[in-house]
């Protein structure tokens, strides 16, 4: 994470916080010849348009009053994760728990790559998904991704 980011995800994560929500992540990033301040923010059930605009009025005062960006010009966004964003960090699996997830495997578990079900467990080497009844445990080192599992 860039410096302007972290010092961001510091000073913005109390005023986000108390307009509701959970920071998710901070990104300092250059698109079109543009920089780009984004905040994702997570809020159970899901976040939508009106939460976002929640967020940016929370936090606008500050960012026009302290400068996180060394003098630098940029473009605030506030976003949600995403509905396919992998689960990856210790707070991302907090978030997922109760959550319906997918896992796809680096080597095939008999004849399957992927498996799917609620995440009931998980520590620094295993995931815990429950499916039918039935809760199985999966060893970390064999998983490529883990996401949430999306229903069309």
């Amino acid at each position: 994470m860039s410096d302007i980011a972290e010092r961001a995800r510091t000073a913005l994560t109390p005023l986000v916080e108390a307009a509701g929500y959970e920071v998710v992540d901070v990104d300092w990033s250059k698109s079109y010849g543009e920089n780009n301040l984004t905040v994702f923010i997570f809020k159970k059930g899901g976040v939508t348009l009106e939460d976002c605009e929640k967020v940016n009025d929370a936090v606008d005062a500050f960012l026009d009053e302290n400068d996180l960006t060394d003098g630098q010009a940029y473009n605030f966004n506030v976003s949600s994760p995403g509905l396919d964003r992998p689960v990856r960090t210790p707070d991302d699996f907090r978030r997922s728990l109760d959550t319906e997830l997918e896992i796809l495997f680096i080597k095939p578990i008999g004849k399957k790559k992927k498996a799917n079900g609620v995440l009931v467990a998980y520590d620094d080497a295993t995931v815990t998904l429950k499916n039918k009844d039935k809760e199985i445990v999966y060893d970390r080192q064999n998983v490529e991704i883990i996401r949430p599992y999306i229903k069309f």
